[in-house]
C-alpha cells in the first residue's frame, strides 16, 4: 500500500535557476563551430541563439513555473559574459566594446594573446574562464545583451528574472594578475553592479537572480567585509534580489547571507538538506525562501515523499506566500530531456528526471497533486527493490581489501631505478597525454560501425591502419614514448563503461562541458564490475609495431565517478572503489601483455573535491585510495602515469603525491609553469610532465616558445624530474596543426638536452 501525500497546503510559487543552453540536438554546439570554421555567419549563429533561447523560455512557461531565468544563456560561459557586461574583460584583449571576435579570442586564443585560463566550476565538470583582475579595468558597463534577452523574452509574453553572477563569486573565481591584490576593486566592481541593477529597474525588472554559490565555501580573509559592503549598497535597489547559493550549506556564512538584506534567499537543500531548520530560524521577517529540493546535477527522480517534509517544514513556519520550490542549482548540469531516449532499458528510465522533467517534478512539488504522488511513491520503491542494482561478488570483494591492496610493492626512489633501466628513456623523454585527432573520418567509420552500416571486419581494419599510421607519425615526429591514439574511443569515460556491468548510456544525454565541447556522461545505476578486457587489444597490437615504449591509456576511478551520472543509493566511495577493482584487473592484463607504462588518468581527482575544507580529508583519503587500489598490483617496472587538468592543484598537493604516482602530467601553459612553484615547495619527489602547449587552441606555438616554458620548468624542478608533453588530449585538433606543434615541442625537448649537455 502507497503512503498516503504529506497534509496538503496552498499552491506555491515555483522557479529555476538556469537551462540547458546547448538546445535539444546540440544545435548551439553546431552553429559555433560552423561560426568558427567559416561556415556560417555572425547573423546565422546570433539567430540560433535567438531561437534556442525563445524555445527553451516557451518551454518553461509551459510547464508552469513561475521565475524563469534570462541571461543564463551564453555562447561560450556565463562567466566570461558576467565580464563583459560589466567592463571588466582582461586589458591584454583590447579597450572598447567587445566585438564577437574578441570575444571567442578570449576564449579560444587569438594570433596575439592566449586565451583566459579555464577551470572548473567548483565541484562540477563545467569549464569556466577565470578572470584577470588588474588595477586599471574599466569597469564600463554594457548592458545589451542582458536587456535585449529580457526584451527578447517579453515579446513572446513572458517575464523573465534575469541572472547575475555575484559580484564575492565573481570576484573570488578570478587571479590577481602579478600578486595584484583584488580587493582593491571593491569600489568601482560595486559601481559597476549597481549601474546594471539600476539598468534594470528602468526596465521595470520585478527581480534579479544573483548567484553567490562562494557563500558554499570557506571565505578567505577579507571576503565577509567586501560582501557586507557590497551588498549594503546592492540591496537597496529598487529591484529585489534573489540571494541564489548552491552546491553546498551556507553554514557558518549563513548569516552574512541572511544579513545581506536581499528580498530572497535561494539554498541547496540537495546537497545540505540539514541547513533548512537553521535557515528557517535565521530568516528576516518578510524575506522569501527559495528551497532547491530538485537535484539540478544528477538525473535521478526526486524523492517527494523525503522532499514534501523539507516544504512542510518551511511551510509550517513561514507560510506558504514566502516560499519558492526550485531546483537546487541550474540545470544547465543535465542533459535537456528523456523524449528522445528510446533505447534506455524502460524499468531504469522510469527512475530518471532530464531538465524538462526536472521543471514537472518543480511544479508537482509545488502543488498538491496525490496521483503524481503516488507514482513518484511507486518508482522510488520500485528503484530500491530492483536486484539488477545488487552484485553480491563485488561486494565480497570491496570487504575483503587489505592495507596492502592499496600500495606499489615498492617505494619511488626504488621503483625508479629499475623502470630508468628497462625502458632507457633520454633526459626530457616526450609522450602526449593520449589521444590523436578524431577525424571526420574516424568519426564516420565509428558511426557507421555503430549504426550496423559497417561490419565489425571492416571496421577493425580501419581501426587497425589508423592506429599503425599513427605509431608512424609519432616515429617521424621524434616522441620518445608514444601511444595508439584512442581511435576506438568515442569518449574517455563513455568508452570504459561501455565494457563495464553497472551503467546504461544515453542516445542524447548531451551536457556543456565548455563553449562547443559538450559531453555525454554514462549512467552509474547499479555495482561495477568488469567482464573482460577493454583496452589490451589495441595497445598490445601498437606495441607491436614499435621498438619504442607505449603507453597504455586507461581513465582512473574517480574521474569515471566525477564524469559520469552517479547512482544516489549507495555512496559514492563504495560506487569509486568498485570501478577501482575493476581498473586493477585491467592494470594486471596489460602488464601480461608486456606493456611497461601505463596512463591512469585523474583530471577530476580536484573537481570531485568537497567545497568545505571541513569535508576534504574524509574525501581525499577514499578518492586516493581508489587511485592506489586500481594501480597498487603494477610491478615496479611498470611505470605509473597519471594526468590532471584545470583545476587547482596547490590545494590537494599532499594527496596528489599520495597517489604514488611515477609521472604526473598537468595542464600548465596557459599559466606559464605557475603551479610548478607549488610542487617545487611541497618536494614533491616524483617525475612530473608539465604541458608545453594549450590543446583547447588551433594556435601552434613555436619550438622557441615551448622552449621558453620548458627553461621556466628547469628552474623550479631537478631536469631528471621532468617530462614534456602538451596540456592534454589532442582529439579535438587536426593533423596538421598536431604534427607541427608535436615536432615544435620535440624540438624544445632536444635544445633542452643540448643546454644541459654542453
Amino acid at each position: 500500500m502507497l503512503a498516503r501525500a504529506a497534509t496538503t497546503f496552498p499552491t506555491l510559487k515555483t522557479a529555476n535557476l538556469g537551462f540547458p543552453r546547448i538546445g535539444r540536438q546540440r544545435q548551439l554546439k553546431f552553429a559555433l563551430e560552423g561560426f568558427w570554421s567559416g561556415k556560417r555567419t555572425e547573423a546565422e549563429l546570433c539567430e540560433t541563439a535567438k531561437s534556442l533561447r525563445a524555445e527553451h523560455w516557451k518551454l518553461q512557461q509551459t510547464a508552469g513555473i513561475d521565475f524563469i531565468p534570462s541571461n543564463d544563456f551564453s555562447l561560450y560561459d556565463q562567466v566570461l559574459d558576467m565580464l563583459v557586461l560589466l567592463g571588466a574583460t582582461p586589458e591584454r584583449f583590447g579597450a572598447g566594446p567587445v566585438t564577437l571576435e574578441r570575444y571567442f579570442a578570449m576564449a579560444r586564443n587569438s594570433k596575439e594573446q592566449t586565451a583566459m585560463e579555464m577551470t572548473k566550476w567548483f565541484d562540477t565538470n563545467y569549464h569556466y574562464l577565470v578572470p584577470e583582475w588588474t588595477a586599471s579595468l574599466p569597469f564600463k558597463v554594457d548592458v545589451a545583451k542582458l536587456l535585449s534577452e529580457i526584451a527578447e523574452a517579453r515579446a513572446l509574453g513572458i517575464e523573465t528574472r534575469p541572472v547575475l553572477i555575484g559580484p564575492l563569486t565573481l570576484l573570488l573565481l578570478g587571479k590577481g594578475v602579478e600578486g595584484f591584490d583584488p580587493f582593491v576593486l571593491a569600489g568601482p566592481m560595486v559601481a559597476a553592479y549597481k549601474e546594471v541593477l539600476a539598468a534594470l529597474a528602468g526596465q521595470n525588472v520585478a527581480w534579479v537572480q544573483i548567484d553567490e554559490p562562494i557563500l558554499a565555501t570557506d571565505l578567505p580573509k577579507g571576503a565577509a567585509d567586501f560582501f557586507r559592503k557590497a551588498y549594503a549598497e546592492l540591496a537597496e535597489s529598487p529591484v529585489k534580489l534573489m540571494l541564489t547559493t548552491y552546491f553546498d550549506r551556507l553554514g557558518d556564512n549563513l548569516p552574512l547571507a541572511v544579513d545581506a538584506n536581499t528580498a530572497g534567499l535561494h539554498i541547496d537543500l540537495v546537497r545540505a538538506p540539514r541547513q533548512l531548520e537553521d535557515v528557517l530560524a535565521a530568516l528576516k521577517p518578510q524575506q522569501i525562501l527559495s528551497l532547491g529540493c530538485v537535484e539540478g546535477r544528477n538525473i535521478w527522480l526526486t524523492d517527494f515523499a523525503e522532499t514534501r517534509k523539507l516544504i512542510e517544514s518551511a511551510a509550517a513556519k513561514l507560510g506558504a506566500e514566502r516560499l519558492i520550490v526550485a531546483p537546487s542549482c541550474s540545470l544547465l548540469h543535465v542533459p535537456h530531456d528523456l523524449r528522445s531516449e528510446t533505447k534506455l532499458p524502460a524499468r531504469i528510465k522510469s527512475w530518471m528526471r532530464f531538465a524538462e522533467e526536472k521543471l514537472a517534478e518543480i511544479v508537482t512539488l509545488a502543488n498538491s497533486d496525490e496521483a503524481a504522488y503516488a507514482a513518484n511513491v511507486a518508482a522510488i520503491a520500485d528503484r530500491q527493490a530492483a536486484e539488477s542494482s545488487v552484485n553480491p561478488e563485488v561486494r565480497r570483494q570491496l570487504a575483503l581489501l587489505s592495507d596492502p591492496d592499496f600500495a606499489r610493492k615498492s617505494p619511488y626512489s626504488a621503483r625508479m631505478l629499475k623502470q630508468r633501466a628497462e625502458l632507457g628513456l633520454p633526459l626530457f623523454p616526450t609522450t602526449t597525454i593520449g589521444s590523436f585527432p578524431q577525424t571526420a573520418e574516424v568519426r564516420k567509420h565509428r558511426a557507421a560501425h555503430k549504426h550496423g552500416h559497417e561490419s565489425a571486419e571492416v571496421y577493425d581494419a580501419f581501426l587497425r591502419q589508423t592506429t599503425e599510421d599513427c605509431i608512424r607519425q609519432q616515429e617521424e615526429i621524434g616522441l620518445d614514448v608514444l601511444v595508439h591514439g584512442e581511435f576506438e574511443r568515442n569518449d574517455m569515460v563513455e568508452y570504459f563503461a561501455e565494457f563495464l556491468e553497472g551503467f546504461v548510456f544515453t542516445e542524447n544525454g548531451w551536457v556543456q562541458s565548455y563553449g562547443s565541447r559538450c559531453v555525454k556522461p554514462p549512467v552509474i545505476f547499479g555495482d561495477v564490475w568488469r567482464s573482460g578486457p577493454m583496452t589490451v587489444k589495441w595497445s598490445e597490437y601498437a606495441r607491436s609495431l614499435t621498438s619504442r615504449p607505449v603507453k597504455g591509456m586507461l581513465t582512473g576511478p574517480i574521474t569515471i565517478l566525477q564524469w559520469s551520472f552517479v547512482r544516489n543509493d549507495i555512496p559514492r566511495q563504495q560506487t569509486a572503489w568498485q570501478i577501482a577493482l575493476a581498473l586493477r584487473s585491467e592494470v594486471m592484463d596489460l602488464e601480461a601483455a608486456g606493456i611497461r607504462i601505463i596512463q591512469v588518468d585523474e583530471p577530476a581527482l580536484r573537481e570531485g573535491l568537497p567545497l568545505r575544507r571541513a569535508d576534504w580529508n574524509e574525501y581525499l583519503d577514499w578518492a586516493v585510495n581508489a587511485f592506489r587500489l586500481a594501480t597498487g598490483s603494477a610491478a615496479d617496472e611498470t611505470q605509473i602515469h597519471t594526468h590532471m587538468c584545470y583545476c587547482e592543484f596547490a590545494d590537494i598537493l599532499p594527496s596528489i603525491a599520495a597517489l604514488d604516482a611515477d609521472v604526473i602530467s598537468l595542464e600548465s601553459a596557459r599559466s606559464r609553469m605557475e603551479l610548478l612553484n607549488d610542487f617545487r615547495d611541497h618536494g614533491y619527489p616524483n617525475e612530473i610532465g608539465p604541458g608545453v602547449y594549450d590543446i583547447h587552441s588551433p594556435r601552434v606555438p613555436s619550438a622557441a616558445e615551448m622552449r621558453e616554458l620548458l627553461g621556466l620548468a628547469i628552474n623550479v624542478l631537478r631536469p631528471e624530474q621532468i617530462w614534456v608533453n602538451p596540456d592534454c588530449g589532442l582529439k579535438t585538433r587536426n593533423w596538421p596543426e598536431t604534427i607541427e606543434a608535436l615536432k615544435n615541442m620535440c624540438q624544445a625537448a632536444q635544445s633542452a638536452r643540448a643546454a644541459l649537455t654542453a
